[in-house]
């Protein structure tokens, strides 16, 4: 067996995974309260859920998401197909893009700041100052909350690697879910691709059924060897199911059914094998799920800063009287890049005017993997800033766009590159602006118009 060695009780900067913009009380509540540190184990976790009567316990049936791309829109698609089927549904993401309330979900609402404090308070008297992370003490609070509010489905997304995740406390969840594997957070789950798929199957859990994208043949032998070794089933898109657009409809062939289902909401290719992914994760929770409440459910799913067209804000008016569509998507890697491309070419051969991509970035992103998948389209790159204090600078981008083969500009903040990128001659362009969670969420925030509900 081709295992890794867990980490010792590593306590590290936080990288940035899960940037925070402190605009509510929780947030800087929670910031001032616990250091901006990881620790590559589940034990602070555990012993913080001991304390408060292991709540993780008491929670309805979960479904585990990991992952290096679609995990949010795997999560969306799912509490959507659940809720069109009339449950109630928990749901427990990251980062959030412009309030804390985000990341959690109460039987499908979004939770209170008035529950917040209280669970707050609650959670930090068990704590009693001990060592704990941000992400670590958000995910107790969550846990706490879903046992206390009665619900069917509980879907929760691992925030870093899976593993040794804060969320990785399940010993049976009801289906664990991998989608696909690339290269990201190589300073915490690196070298290679084979530790990051060891860390992603670290929720395969003994006997209970886990869902597999398609994936690099280095990560799904590494799955694979992780499922075998606990015994648990194992459902491979491409193998052992499929799921793939046909005549603008998603076709999803599970073992025994075959789904014929309308397109889903989320823009992109890349969406169908998404949605088909978290169709057969549905199912084998639930076989009994109807192809109409399975179909409901993929037209109504929404899921901020996935390719997202912006209607309303400043920053699409500014672009509506120039008669431009403007788009917003959180994607900041390789593999994102290349989804990304392929979305910015279906946009363009359904509507053929210019692309301008407007970026701003972490700076220890792969920039250059980023952009190298648009070389060949050659659109406009104008690089430009945000407010945290690991952003690259535009300098850099710059730098990693010509690598790429690109020729960007600079912009000094998002308002003014998207003036810029409307300030062409000829047709109105398409302006996509990418590039990170927290980028897209400085434009969201922007308006309460744009807020994520």
């Amino acid at each position: 067996m081709n295992a890794f060695p867990p980490p010792p009780d590593l306590v590290a900067k936080d990288p940035g995974h899960d940037p925070i913009r402190a605009s509510d009380a929780v947030v800087q509540r929670l910031r001032a309260n616990h250091p901006t540190l990881i620790d590559l184990t589940t034990g602070r976790v555990e012993r913080l859920l001991a304390a408060l009567g292991n709540p993780e316990k008491k929670l309805p049936p979960v479904i585990h998401v990991a992952g290096t791309n679609g995990k949010g829109s795997t999560v969306a698609y799912l509490r959507a197909i659940a809720e069109a089927a009339g449950r109630r549904v928990h749901t427990l993401t990251s980062p959030h893009l412009v309030r804390f309330a985000e990341r959690i979900r109460l039987a499908g609402r979004l939770i209170t700041d008035e529950q917040l404090t209280e669970l707050t308070d609650r959670v930090e008297a068990a704590n009693d100052g001990q060592d704990i992370s941000f992400f670590e003490i958000t995910t107790v609070l969550a846990f706490l909350a879903f046992a206390e509010t009665p619900a069917d489905l509980c879907v929760v997304e691992v925030g870093l690697g899976g593993r040794f995740d804060a969320t990785n406390i399940f010993d049976a969840p009801a289906v664990s879910v991998i989608t696909p594997v690339d290269y990201d957070h190589l300073e915490l789950l690196g070298p290679g691709l084979t530790k990051i798929a060891w860390e992603k199957a670290g929720i395969i859990k003994h006997g209970r059924p886990v869902v597999v994208a398609r994936q690099p043949d280095e990560a799904l032998e590494m799955i694979e060897r992780e499922a075998d070794d606990r015994m648990a089933p194992m459902l491979l898109m491409g193998r052992d199911f499929d799921a793939w657009e046909e005549r603008g409809r998603l076709l999803v062939q599970m073992p025994d059914r075959l789904l014929d289902l309308p397109a889903p909401s989320l823009f992109g290719g890349y969406q169908f094998a998404n949605a088909g992914l978290a169709v057969a994760a549905a199912l084998t929770f639930d076989r009994e799920l109807s192809d109409e409440d399975v179909g409901r459910g993929l037209t109504s799913t929404v899921w901020p800063a996935r390719m997202q067209r912006l209607t309303a804000g400043p920053l699409a008016e500014l672009a509506a009287a120039r008669g431009a569509d403007l788009w917003l998507d959180g994607g900041h890697n390789p593999h994102a890049g290349r989804a990304l491309a392929e979305a910015a070419s279906r946009l363009i051969d359904r509507d053929p005017r210019p692309l301008v991509l407007v970026t701003g970035m972490f700076a220890r992103k792969d920039a250059e993997g980023f952009f190298r998948p648009f070389a060949e389209m050659r659109p406009r790159v104008i690089a430009t800033n945000f407010d945290s204090p690991i952003a690259a600078s535009t300098d850099e981008l710059v730098d990693a766009a010509i690598r790429a083969g690109l020729s960007p500009e600079t912009s000094s903040n998002v308002s003014d590159a998207v003036a810029r990128a409307l300030e062409i001659d000829g047709p109105a362009p398409h302006v996509l602006i990418c590039g990170g969670l927290h980028f897209a969420g400085e434009v969201l925030a922007m308006s309460p118009e744009t807020w994520p509900t």
